[in-house]
């Protein structure tokens, strides 16, 4: 017996000494397939397989696995908010708004009337000056017309609040879904004539009707199409910042009343304003006066049916999906109700929601943990600045101070917006919805001319995202991503590292990336490089940008290299911040084999991990086009391809899939 506890207990030390459990699941692994051939199969392949798509989503993967599990947890905390009537405060605002969502019996009742309002006045346009006062009235909707005016950092003085005015109006995903000339590209647009003709027609429009207004939408929005900037061009900030006067405005726009624009919104005209796409602008002027006012009163009927479809009764909605989802992404069947309104109450009421989350689903322990990583993952980029003797001392210095400066957001907003003013009446979904867009977009405009608040975020507690700001210098990670696989609390360090620590390193990154790397340790446009480092560094971004350039993801498709090199660039510096914290993190030690694994193959098999995905086609091609994001696949296998430490932990060879020649590898830092 005493020979038996011995054992146990030998064995319970050896535990001890090795650490926590791996983390690390050789369930999800395809034993198939070789890890230097293509390590995102190996890794994740047996978990892909036996998690096909649900109907009901575009793509499946281990990010909506988690968000899955999210709104589980959110519909739970609604539910109870729902039918507690004693309920105050946050719950009884979360509450009433998810009611009025799920009360699809006075949403189908109310069929197009809550909208009908708005159609009226529309019709009631009669000349351009009445076409001018439509178009300004709109902007307290905001998202509606061609332009929008917003609150933003003066690119100059990230602290000062100043109006911007961004260029709207399109449909499609994107401008350039109006131009290409492919069999996909033509077959999207001539579904988009069939549901602007189905909209119209539900709005009482005759076949014969709705067919030349459809015709007239797509002609129109195809004019502002053209004047818009492509995605790649609107990932360099200089493109986006003109200021001028609000005199230099009306110059350039003198068809339009910005007078009573600015008057409705509660907007001083006196100070600078940063106008987006100029060139958009003079196209919105020119067919102000030149496009028919009947053109205008048909496209604005269009905008606002196809903004609100999916808050009004079921032919609207199914009208919506159809597009939306079924055209543009893959998704052939609709999600239950209750997931919708527990998505539309995040995005409405999304800091009181995420304030009752947090009470249950974020322990103080979670983020202390999550303090120290950002710690170590911030002295590891600090020792890659300092060690890259490529830049000049003025450039160190600036890239040191910048990354100082880097402002942690974990968890959820230390304040978080008060709803206080918003009024939630159960049955009226659309107006909730509305009456709660209005009063932010009024409370964010009230912003302009004011400091900057700091302390704001922009995503939601729940969410299973991270980001980070150039203009805030912030990074942020919400309580929804702090969770398995990305963050577990009893997992071994490699795994963590591997996971959560490369998103920690990524949002770093994006503060020295091909974008973020325009702005200074306060947030200011400006240039922080010698003339000569900055040359260093745009051909180490054109690494990236060609490789991703040179892949072809199937069907003869590939990524626009410039628009994902901010992401690939994100991808890379943090797979290689997390693996040099990790390592300092051992203090010399030798890491110990767990379940057969060294420590440097659970980090990257974490990693790969996070990527475990499934994606429609349609899905792709829209990505493709749209998302600075790179292919799931690609994040894991192109990353990896540039890194020797992972080489070395799974033995590849030059030649193997998964190792680029030397000279061809790409390196941040």
């Amino acid at each position: 017996m005493r020979k038996l506890q011995l054992l146990l207990l030998l064995a319970m030390i050896c535990l001890a000494q090795q650490g926590t459990r791996s983390g690390i699941d050789r369930g999800m692994f395809d034993p198939t397939c070789k890890p230097c051939d293509d390590f995102w199969r190996y890794a994740t392949g047996t978990w892909v397989d036996k998690h096909p798509i649900p109907a009901d989503r575009a793509r499946y993967g281990t990010f909506d696995e988690l968000t899955e599990a999210n709104r589980e947890r959110l519909k739970t905390i609604l539910d109870v908010a729902t039918s507690d009537s004693a309920a105050t405060g946050d719950r009884r605002k979360v509450g009433d708004y998810y009611a009025s969502c799920m009360d699809t019996a006075s949403i189908e009742s109310a069929g197009a009337k809550p909208i009908q309002p708005l159609l009226g006045r529309i019709a009631a346009v009669q000349s351009r000056q009445d076409l001018v006062a439509m178009l300004a009235s709109l902007e307290v909707l905001g998202g509606v017309g061609a332009t929008d005016v917003a609150r933003g950092s003066d690119p100059d003085n990230s602290d000062q609040v100043i109006a911007g005015i961004s260029a709207g109006g399109l449909s499609l995903p994107d401008r350039d879904y109006y131009f290409k000339d492919d069999a996909k590209s033509k077959t999207i647009r001539d579904e988009f004539l069939k549901y602007s003709q189905n909209l119209l027609r539900l709005l009482g429009d005759s076949p014969a009707v709705s067919t030349a207004e459809a015709l007239k939408v797509l002609e129109f929005e195809t004019t502002l199409a053209n004047a818009t900037l492509t995605n790649v061009a609107r990932r360099d900030p200089y493109n986006r910042n003109h200021k001028m006067s609000f005199a230099q405005l009306e110059a350039l726009t003198p068809n339009y009343d910005w007078k009573a624009d600015f008057r409705l919104l509660n907007v001083s005209t006196s100070g600078l304003i940063n106008v987006a796409e100029p060139e958009f602008l003079k196209a919105f002027n020119k067919q102000l006066e030149q496009a028919p006012v009947e053109t205008w009163k048909t496209w604005l009927r269009w905008r606002v049916v196809s903004s609100r479809a999916q808050y009004l009764s079921k032919a609207f909605f199914d009208e919506w999906f159809h597009f939306e989802s079924t055209v543009l992404s893959g998704v052939t069947e609709q999600q239950p109700r209750w997931k919708v309104c527990v998505a539309s109450t995040d995005a409405t009421l999304g800091d009181a929601l995420g304030r009752l989350y947090i009470e249950k689903h974020f322990p103080p322990e979670a983020q202390r943990r999550m303090q120290q990583l950002v710690v170590n993952m911030r002295d590891a980029l600090g020792e890659e600045l300092k060690a890259a003797d490529w830049l000049a001392p003025e450039t160190r210095q600036n890239a040191l101070r910048k990354l100082a400066t880097f402002d942690p957001r974990i968890g959820a907003p230390v304040k978080g917006r008060d709803y206080s003013a918003i009024a939630v009446t159960r049955g009226t979904y659309l107006a909730d919805k509305d009456a709660a867009a209005a009063e932010l977009r009024k409370e964010n405009l009230a912003e302009i001319g004011k400091k900057r608040d700091r302390s704001e975020w922009t995503m939601t507690a729940p969410t299973v995202n991270a980001s980070y700001s150039s203009v805030l210098n912030s990074i942020t990670f919400p309580a929804g991503i702090l969770q398995p696989p990305f963050f577990e609390m009893d997992a071994d360090d490699a795994v963590n590292y591997g996971a959560i620590g490369v998103v920690i390193g990524h949002e770093m990154g994006h503060g020295f990336d091909d974008q973020g790397s325009k702005y200074d340790a306060d947030g200011n446009l400006k240039n922080w490089w010698t003339d000569q480092d900055r040359a260093k560094f745009e051909v180490r971004a054109a690494c990236v940008v060609n490789q991703f350039d040179s892949i072809d993801v199937g069907d003869g498709l590939h990524h626009t290299g410039k628009l994902v090199a901010g992401e690939a660039m994100g991808d890379l510096g943090g797979v290689t911040l997390a693996y040099k914290a990790y390592h300092r993190s051992l203090n010399g030690k030798e890491p110990p084999v767990i379940d057969g694994l060294t420590g440097d193959q659970r980090f990257f098999l974490a990693y790969a991990r996070v990527w475990a995905s499934s994606q429609r086609p349609e899905a792709v091609v829209r990505q493709l086009a749209t998302d600075p994001h790179p292919l799931a696949k690609y994040r894991t296998n192109a990353t990896l391809q540039n890194m020797p430490e992972f080489h070395k932990a799974f033995a590849c060879k030059l030649g193997d899939p998964m190792v680029r020649p030397p000279a061809e590898q790409c390196k941040l830092w």
